[in-house]
């Protein structure tokens, strides 16, 4: 990609002279708009549009139209200073309501104020720093089983680790032997919800078409494996005022609103597979990134082994260290820039607003996209290289809200920030002391936007044992 500000066209973001009419933007196809080339490569079409149109713009796509905001103030307007008027995207529902229901992702208004504020004791500091030991713990129980000169798939690898760190520590329980087939279910339930949102001729679910009838094996697999966790925690747990266990779950089943209701079951199930399918995907694909940026940047590599055998000399890191390592908390920053797994942020308007001087009516997609503005020239200097030292000078403070977004931002900024970045920076603390990792030769490594930002191949790593 080009080094460049995006868009010699851009309008300046100070113009708020109302303007006539939806953004510029390109015309497409009759009927389809530009939905073919949307499907083809969902990134690339996004950039050209953004360097074509500027800082907001209109994409025709089937049935209706989207506004792309590619400025920091704009998508403040959206995410916080206006949030008010938005609401979760209809593509953001349609594609992952299947598999979550109603869960913290996708609920709206007083109900989702509701069960935030019922989970939010979990998300503690003080609570997450509780979880730094068996996360650690954890991945040097998954290293057990790696050796030196093997080729291994780190993408899943990864899947399987963070996925074992999330149903341990958030809900107190074990699946052993489904890391695999949750991995697979999670990857064509993300392909076959999005083919459908993104097709003009949307067959119905129900309909027994063979990619329909897997969908629904896959849902029904992950949904057993959730209630699996829930009956387990509560034979645990025992009746009502029986023993209650410090993990997310049994939090959730004990606590109350300020009206004296706890969580229906569906309530709880929806909750649960939101933690569960959330709580390690995002986290294994920032991971993932990772070992791909290092195996391709020498120098970056040999500062963070350097800086880990300073403070930690040999010893697995605890929350305490992380202080103590200000490389190894900027490459997690770094990555989170370059290949922010919430890639794109939708929302759908519930009033009609004014953004850019624009009215955005009422029930008008609107998106930004962290890829982009990650990669933007007029706040990131060689925006497309690893350089996690430029996070060590306060790059942080400077930038503009609105411009760095890995989490979002506002209200529904993701609740488990603090869980990712502490697990992500304890993992690859753990990990890094042990191996390096050598990208196989001629493998290709290609994002693939789905509901996050996965390694379309995969990672084919060769492992090299650190002495």
């Amino acid at each position: 990609m080009a080094e460049q500000s995006i868009g010699a066209a851009r309008m300046g973001a100070a113009e708020t002279t109302r303007k006539k009419g939806m953004p510029p933007g390109p015309k497409g196809l009759p009927f389809v708009g530009v939905g073919l080339a949307l499907r083809r490569d969902p990134l690339g079409m996004l950039r050209s549009v953004a360097e074509e149109y500027g800082d907001i713009a209109s994409i025709p796509v089937p049935m209706g139209t989207r506004v792309l905001l590619n400025n920091p103030e704009y998508i403040e307007q959206m995410l916080v200073v206006q949030q008010a008027k938005f609401h979760k995207s209809t593509l953001t529902k349609q594609v992952t309501e299947r598999m979550l229901g109603q869960g913290l992702l996708t609920s709206e208004g007083d109900f989702w104020r509701r069960q935030r504020r019922l989970a939010q004791p979990a998300f503690h500091r003080q609570r997450i720093n509780e979880y730094g030991t068996p996360m650690v713990a954890i991945a040097q129980t998954h290293m057990g089983e790696w050796h030196d000169g093997e080729t291994r798939e780190l993408s899943h690898d990864m899947m399987a680790l963070t996925l074992d760190i999330a149903v341990r520590t958030l809900f107190g329980a074990t699946l052993p032997g489904e890391a695999a087939r949750v991995g697979r279910a999670m990857t064509f339930l993300m392909r076959h919800q999005l083919a459908r949102f993104r097709s003009p001729l949307r067959l119905p679910e129900s309909w027994p078409t063979p990619r329909n009838r897997r969908a629904t094996r896959e849902t029904e697999f992950l949904d057993s494996l959730v209630y699996r966790i829930i009956n387990e925690r509560k034979q645990k747990n025992g009746t009502a005022g029986g023993a209650h266990h410090g993990d997310l779950l049994s939090m959730l089943m004990a606590s109350m609103d300020e009206d004296g209701t706890q969580m229906t079951a569906k309530q709880l199930r929806d909750e649960t597979m939101t933690l569960f399918l959330a709580g390690h995907e995002t986290t294994a694909q920032t991971l993932s990134w990772t070992w791909y940026l290092l195996s391709q940047n020498a120098a970056a590599e040999s500062r963070l082994h350097e800086e880990l055998r300073d403070v930690l000399a040999g010893r697995a890191p605890d929350v305490q260290d992380l202080g103590k390592l200000p490389y190894l908390n900027a490459m997690v920053t770094e990555a989170l820039r370059l290949y922010p797994p919430a890639y794109l942020l939708a929302r759908t308007s519930v009033a009609d607003c004014t953004i850019g001087g624009y009215t955005i009516p009422k029930g008008t997609t609107v998106l930004t996209s962290t890829w982009l503005m990650h990669r933007d020239a007029r706040y990131f200097d060689a925006p497309n290289e690893f350089r996690p030292e430029r996070w060590l000078n306060g790059l942080a403070d400077r930038l503009p809200a609105g411009v760095y977004l890995p989490f979002g931002d506002g209200p529904r900024r993701c609740i488990g920030q603090g869980f990712a970045l502490l697990e992500s920076a304890l993992v690859i603390g753990t990990v890094a002391q042990k191996f390096r990792f050598r990208l196989v030769p001629g493998h290709a490594v290609v994002p693939e936007p789905l509901v996050t930002l996965r390694p379309k191949f995969g990672i084919r790593m060769t492992l090299e044992a650190r002495t």
